[in-house]
């Protein structure tokens, strides 16, 4: 089949098998690629393996777009292994469906609380749980969190949560588990938190309900999960000889660790399929959020600065790539307690490997989205205990000084950056006020949703952000990663 340019549209499309599906057993609030290319792969191997109806009915919160894509698809899609030396699909069919909440939340409603369900797993992004990040507690000032106040159909994941949940207990059935599966620590007593304050304010008989009877386990996720790109379509239809318009990138390795605490024991048997069930998931949440996610959005945020478009491009750099060593030696997992049986040298060793794989096109526009969520759990946590300690935090120190110039919305060419966060309007406004860069420091550390304050207020860390940024700005973000190196 040639590249013309009929493609994809010559191919015919994808369509799932004639085979009789399970039934659904899971809704998952958030239906995008990472969970497509993660859990869903999971769910649907436990099913091959252990058998057991674990279906999924999927949500998507806002848009209709993955609806629109993957109904006439039958709700199957392709899963692309992006590996150095090939790619690997595979069509993947646990989707029983997908539903738009924002067309039609009493649909939503009705399946999360269909006694069928038992589990109810979310990815919404940090943004999505209405919650201060700097606290973990609900945005009771949320627009959303004020709708799901005002009237009994949500807008908000927990707002969904909490009106199932109620009509589950009106019904007499036992509650769902509710397995968070975000970039969180301790994401599901996070989650358990948020439910039952929001759940408090609606009705305080349920929250008691809710308390006594649910479970919020919470887990560690992992896999790069890339956006897809339009030509993406195209050469996986010259592939297959199918056109799928949904389909999902990944990289080979994942890793799923969850806390073994579900109502009625009742799962897919994830540990078949390669799943970590565990009493505590802390240890391993720490270490991929800070090792991981910490250093991803360090690179992405004084790469994209530096006019790297890729973290393979960052990581190529040779700056970049002893910033990235020095800060994972010298500034994170010196401050990690390692999951028994984890050599954390090593597992900075294979995550350099991954940074490095030429297949995986991960944007470091893309992963700079949302930082403002993003900072507390991955970067700030680690350098609030550094400081504690006295350990090194410089290098840290100035990716959230890099994080503080690029959503100020114009980069080092003097060009706009099209910032991506729930905070935007207002951080531009602090940037382009501010008079010095110690007043536009200042003012962006008293945001509370971002910086607690024992951290904001502390003198060490001040002067600190406001000599990083001082630097980037005369200089640059690549020469400030050299100089770091050296």
């Amino acid at each position: 089949m040639s590249m013309g340019a009929g493609l994809p549209g010559d191919a015919p499309l994808l369509k799932a098998s004639a085979a009789t599906r399970p039934k659904a057993g899971i809704v998952h609030l958030g239906l995008g690629a990472f969970f497509r290319a993660h859990g869903a792969i999971y769910t649907a191997e436990a099913m091959a393996k252990s058998g057991g109806d674990w279906g999924i009915i999927g949500v998507s919160l806002r848009h209709p777009t993955q609806r629109d894509l993957l109904q006439p698809q039958g709700f199957a899609y392709t899963a692309v292994e992006l590996a150095a030396d090939g790619e690997t699909p595979q069509v993947v069919e646990v989707l029983q469906n997908v539903l738009v909440a924002r067309e039609d939340p009493l649909a939503v409603l009705s399946a999360m609380a269909d006694p069928a369900i038992r589990i109810v797993s979310l990815t919404v992004t940090e943004k999505g749980y209405c919650h201060l990040p700097s606290t973990g507690l609900l945005n009771r000032d949320h627009p959303d969190v004020v709708h799901d106040l005002a009237h009994d159909l949500p807008r908000s994941a927990p707002g969904y949560l909490v009106r199932a949940l109620q009509m589950r207990r009106a019904a007499g059935l036992a509650p769902f588990t509710v397995l968070c599966c975000d970039n969180l620590p301790e994401n599901g007593v996070m989650l358990r938190g948020i439910v039952l304050e929001l759940a408090r304010l609606v009705d305080p008989g349920l929250t008691d309900w809710i308390a006594l009877n649910g479970a919020f386990p919470s887990t560690m996720v992992d896999r790069i999960v890339p956006a897809l790109k339009p030509e993406n379509i195209a050469e996986l239809a010259e592939k297959t000889g199918v056109t799928d318009r949904a389909p999902v990138m990944h990289e080979p390795f994942r890793q799923w660790v969850i806390e073994d605490w579900f109502v009625g024991d009742a799962r897919p048997d994830y540990a078949a399929v390669g799943a970590d069930m565990v009493r505590d998931v802390r240890p391993f949440e720490h270490m991929k959020l800070r090792c991981l996610n910490g250093t991803h959005s360090a690179l992405a945020y004084l790469g994209y600065l530096a006019g790297h478009q890729t973290i393979f491009d960052t990581i190529s750099d040779p700056a970049f790539a002893t910033y990235c060593r020095r800060l994972w030696q010298s500034e994170i997992t010196p401050g990690l307690d390692a999951p028994q049986g984890v050599d954390l040298a090593e597992y900075t060793g294979k995550l350099f490997q991954r940074y490095g794989n030429p297949a995986i096109r991960h944007l470091t526009h893309q992963i700079a989205m949302d930082g403002s969520q993003k900072l507390p759990p991955r970067i700030l946590a680690t350098i609030s205990e550094n400081l504690k300690a006295g350990r090194d935090s410089s290098g840290l120190i100035l990716a959230v000084a890099a994080w503080m110039r690029y959503v100020g919305a114009t980069d080092e060419n003097g060009q706009p950056i099209k910032v991506q966060d729930p905070l935007a309007a207002r951080l531009k406004t602090l940037s382009d006020k501010a008079g010095s860069v110690t007043e536009k420091v200042g003012s962006i550390l008293a945001l509370r949703e971002v910086f607690p304050a024992n951290l904001a207020e502390n003198p060490e860390f001040q002067k600190a952000v406001v000599a990083s940024y001082t630097n980037l700005a005369r200089r640059g973000a690549g020469s400030c990663v050299l100089e770091y190196g050296s």
